[in-house]
């Protein structure tokens, strides 16, 4: 079996997760099974994972799989499908606040039930009170009807330890909470009891993911691509069975990309390039990348080339849409509000075109980071209104679904510090969107061909990425080859070219496990 490692399947997805999607799409094409395994618990995880086209087969959660619930027949547990131990109780629902309170008949608190407004009131939440009104416990539910994760609290209001329970409510994993040594609460003790009864105590969630690859891999023999590193980069080479394993950089291996042979290592894949040959093989999205880690690294294991990103025929087959059909003057970026992602330079690029070109307006898809209570997005807010644009720089949050945006953009812009791939800029140019964009590693650079199927300008160098912008919209006859370039050159990541890739890395792992000679 070949297994794509990951954190989770989450409702707002980076780059990596829209990635495996693809590949997984790919590889049902194509008839080669293949799995998603995921480490974290999360209770929506199956609900996400359906709406993003992932079957429960094609799904492999270690929590689930200890839990006996990788198979559960959903269904609906509603607030008065749940028994407190306790006659005469009260049950009012407080619906601003999407929960129920159950009290006794003295009026003291039992709990509150909170509840999905948009699943007919599906149960999220149990939170359990005592005879005096403290918080002992609070009872997780799986989207799919279950209760999955109980927490129990100590006398302080903080969560002490926690249990998961199979869908018939035995308990086959718990953890505790522990101060470090920088007296911040960790979870620590991991103590798992098998269906067998057997039991295994691991300090780290770490320790505990390797175990279970190691039950995955009990029979040896399968493929695993690592796609974020720092989950397993060193459980897999610690694997007890032959397997085939495959590091896959979605990013820069360079912490600054624009100096890749020189700059200090990408944190994030420091280990991973420390012992490159000890993995099977090496994926890069891009051609420069893989140059650029042979010529650094000199490894001796395989480096493969092969685009995280697929043109579904379906789009490549679909009628070009015109310049004249699409908004004059609308260019969008899709990506994080991030500092990597330097989208204060394109507003900035965008102040300078709408001296020019009036009716420019830029959208900018995508969920803010969260990190410093939002910083990087209330210093584009801030940026905005000082340069009077607000009504010309939309914020549009996460879209799943892109393409009736990008059939009516007419410009995509891109000003990230680095990038791995950015499938936001191949999926722009196969509806005809011509890419503008900083030179820039690994993928931009790439993707966009200059003046073929948009430009490349200097890195940093906003102003000239205003005039590029500034030229293209007083040319429609130009901008409108560069959208015929756009469409034709998406046809490098078909199906058919993306799957020949991947073809030449699993007929080299099988020529690995015929001859015994796995990492």
């Amino acid at each position: 079996m070949i297994y794509f490692i990951n954190f989770g399947m989450p409702a707002h997805k980076s780059g990596i997760e829209h990635a495996q999607l693809k590949r997984l799409k790919l590889f049902e094409h194509y008839k080669e099974p293949c799995c998603l395994i995921v480490r974290d618990w999360d209770q929506t995880l199956h609900m996400t994972a359906h709406q993003s086209g992932v079957k429960d087969e094609q799904l492999l959660s270690m929590f689930d799989h200890f839990q006996e619930a990788r198979y559960v027949t959903p269904k609906q547990v509603s607030v008065w499908d749940l028994d407190f131990g306790l006659k005469n109780l009260s049950i009012s629902e407080q619906e601003e606040q999407t929960r129920y309170l159950v009290t006794r008949a003295n009026g003291r608190l039992v709990a509150r039930v909170n509840y999905n407004k948009a699943l007919a009131k599906q149960v999220v939440s149990v939170e359990l009170f005592d005879g005096y009104g403290n918080l002992y416990r609070v009872d997780l539910y799986d989207s799919r009807g279950f209760c999955s994760l109980r927490q129990w609290y100590t006398p302080d209001n903080k969560i002490g330890s926690e249990e998961w329970l199979t869908p018939t409510g035995r308990t086959v994993l718990r953890t505790f909470y522990k101060f470090d040594l920088q007296h911040s609460l960790i979870k620590t003790g991991w103590i798992l009891r098998e269906v067998d009864q057997k039991v295994h105590v691991f300090d780290t969630l770490d320790q505990l993911f390797e175990y279970f690859l190691n039950v995955v891999n009990e029979n040896g023999e399968n493929i695993f691509i690592l796609d974020r590193s720092l989950l397993a980069d060193g459980a897999l080479l610690r694997l007890k069975r032959p397997a085939y394993t495959v590091m896959h950089l979605h990013n820069s291996q360079a912490g600054d990309a624009q100096d890749p042979l020189h700059s200090i290592v990408n944190n994030n894949y420091e280990y991973a390039l420390a012992n490159l040959d000890r993995y099977s093989a090496v994926v890069s999205a891009t051609e420069r990348q893989t140059k650029d880690v042979i010529a650094r690294f000199h490894p001796q294991t395989k480096c493969y080339t092969i685009p995280v990103g697929v043109v579904p025929d379906a789009t490549l087959d679909a009628p070009h849409i015109l310049e004249t059909e699409r908004t004059f003057g609308k260019v969008i970026a899709v990506a994080r509000i991030a500092p990597e992602k330097q989208l204060d330079d394109l507003i900035k690029a965008i102040a300078l075109v709408k001296k020019e070109v009036p009716e420019v307006t830029l959208d900018l898809y995508g969920y803010a980071d969260p990190s410093n209570n939002y910083a990087e997005k209330r210093m584009l807010v801030e940026l905005i209104s000082r340069l009077g644009l607000t009504e010309v720089v939309r914020f549009k949050g996460y879209t799943a679904d892109l393409a009736p945006v990008l059939d009516h953009a007419q410009l995509f812009g891109l000003t990230s510090r680095m990038e791995g791939f950015n499938l936001a800029i191949m999926e722009a140019l196969s509806h005809g969107v011509v890419g503008v964009t900083y030179d820039v590693n690994y993928g931009p650079n790439d993707i966009v061909i200059d003046q073929e199927n948009g430009a490349i300008v200097p890195y940093g160098d906003h102003q000239t990425l205003a005039t590029m912008m500034i030229k293209f919209f007083k040319d429609q006859t130009k901008l409108q080859q560069l959208s015929l370039g756009a469409y034709s050159s998406s046809k490098r990541y078909s199906s058919a070219n993306v799957w020949q890739a991947w073809q030449t890395l699993l007929t080299d792992a099988k020529k690995y496990f015929a001859q015994g000679v796995v990492r």
